[in-house]
């Protein structure tokens, strides 16, 4: 018994409360519009520059839009439940957070644990994919790498390792650690600049389309429309990025579901039309490399339009890098500050006023990820934690509803229990649809967890005792 009330000892929804009005030394600095540009910064990326492509090639065919719509269908029941918890409970963590208030220290923990190694995970695949981006350009000037820095061993013959993705990962490190006020101002800069190369793609591409390219429109079945979608997820979910900035928002009981909703409809508006102008522009056979959508528009014969794209790309792929550095470094922060890590990790930084410490460390283990192992070897590995992290909150917020129908809350998820319950069924699914070295990863990477919780977190939790 006393091991099961350790396990489900829990912060009230009224501390949580009170601790997001205390100072917790970062600076509040974000607006509605820094947070949407940090949701779709998260969002829109490498999901439309590519695995719109890898994704068509190599699981769903034309049908890739059906993968978006099954992944963004998850993803939108479980942002309306994101942004209930958001108004309610604006601390930083997210899902940590959430899932800790409600259904127990232990729940919340497998939370965090999972989202350290997913944000990483995510930054390191999107690494890889903005360094796909510099070498096209690079390449259209004359000007190509070595072939040992072009990306990582095993990838092609002769690569040792991916140097420009080390490269973007340390520098936009070193931009979070340094003035989170800094960082937001050029995300939200990059991301406008991405928003206006998903619209050329469409603008310039549309003209293009040829529809008998869409047939046969699902070329692998239902269970690669299905495979695509668990792998596609991630690039769909960057609005959970942006609640982990709750205590650097200037309002985020307002702003924080306004700017989870907004982030994923912009998004998700993008993604389908996208996904059927690049597969009608080019066979979807011709789409499995780093840089998609630059080469669809060099085979079509409008290499100005690939040169602006790719351009484009690597300034709006850094805006995901961005959000996935500053999402992991604030759930190692909030997971340290409450005991469960090494309170060494909780620390601000006297003058930047940013958790400096976690952030350098997840932007050099994501340094190290996306210079070693390919893409399609890191994008296996990224969506199982936070499928697993939705069910939680999906379930979390029936569970609070029920448990304290009276709290005062900014923001109520329409059609309870409907909507959660969809969230459940669809990210269920999902992981159904997860190749099976996924589990056994994912497994480990549990294992080592609960190592940690019961050799270190559950005797130093801040609610020990």
């Amino acid at each position: 018994m006393a091991l099961i009330d350790d396990l489900t000892r829990r912060k009230s929804v009224a501390q949580l409360q009170s601790e997001a009005g205390q100072r917790s030394g970062l600076r509040r600095v974000l607006g509605l519009w820094h947070l949407t540009a940090i949701g779709l910064g998260a969002i829109i990326g490498v999901g439309i520059f590519v695995l719109t492509g890898t994704v068509a090639a190599t699981q769903a065919g034309p049908a890739v839009a059906l993968s978006f719509l099954i992944a963004g269908t998850a993803s939108a029941a479980a942002a309306l439940c994101y942004a209930e918890f958001a108004g309610l409970i604006p601390v930083s963590g997210s899902a940590y957070t959430y899932g800790y208030a409600v259904l127990g220290e232990f729940a919340g923990w497998i939370i965090g644990w999972d989202l350290l190694l997913e944000y990483a995970l995510i930054a390191a695949v999107v690494a890889v994919g903005w360094s796909g981006y510099v070498q096209a350009l690079l390449d259209a000037f004359g000007m190509p790498l070595p072939v040992w820095a072009q990306g990582a061993y095993g990838s092609a013959p002769g690569r040792l390792f991916n140097l420009p993705a080390v490269l973007v990962a340390l520098g936009i490190t070193a931009l979070l650690a340094v003035r989170m006020d800094w960082g937001a101002r050029f995300n939200t800069l990059i991301v406008a600049i991405k928003i206006a190369a998903a619209a050329l793609i469409v603008v310039a591409g549309v003209a293009y389309v040829d529809p008998s390219r869409w047939h046969p429109f699902m070329p692998f079945g239902m269970h690669g429309v299905v495979t695509g979608a668990a792998i596609v997820f991630f690039a769909v979910f960057g609005f959970d990025q942006l609640t982990t900035a709750a205590e650097e928002a200037k309002n985020p009981q307002r702003d924080l579901p306004r700017a989870v909703i907004l982030s994923l409809a912009i998004a998700m508006t993008l993604y389908f039309a996208i996904c059927f102008v690049l597969t009608g522009i080019v066979p979807y056979t011709t789409l499995n490399n780093d840089a998609p959508v630059a080469h669809a528009f060099t085979a079509i014969g409008l290499p100005q339009v690939m040169v602006a794209i790719s351009l484009a790309s690597v300034c709006g792929i850094t805006s995901v890098i961005f959000a996935n550095l500053l999402a992991g470094a604030r759930i190692w922060f909030a997971l340290s500050r409450d005991g469960l890590l090494p309170g060494w990790f909780a620390a601000v930084h006297p003058r930047w006023q940013t958790p400096h410490r976690t952030t350098v460390l997840i932007g050099s283990v994501t340094a190290v990820a996306a210079g070693l192992f390919p893409l399609d070897e890191l994008a296996k590995l990224v969506n199982i934690g936070v499928l697993g992290a939705f069910i939680v909150i999906c379930s979390a917020v029936i569970v609070l509803r029920r448990r304290q129908p009276g709290l005062q809350r900014p923001y109520r998820t329409p059609l309870m229990p409907f909507v959660p319950l969809i969230g459940i069924g669809f990210s269920c699914w999902l992981i159904w649809g997860l190749p099976f070295t996924t589990y056994l990863r994912f497994a480990a990477w549990l294992l080592i967890g609960l190592v940690v919780y019961f050799g270190y977190g559950r005797a130093h939790s801040r609610l020990a005792g």
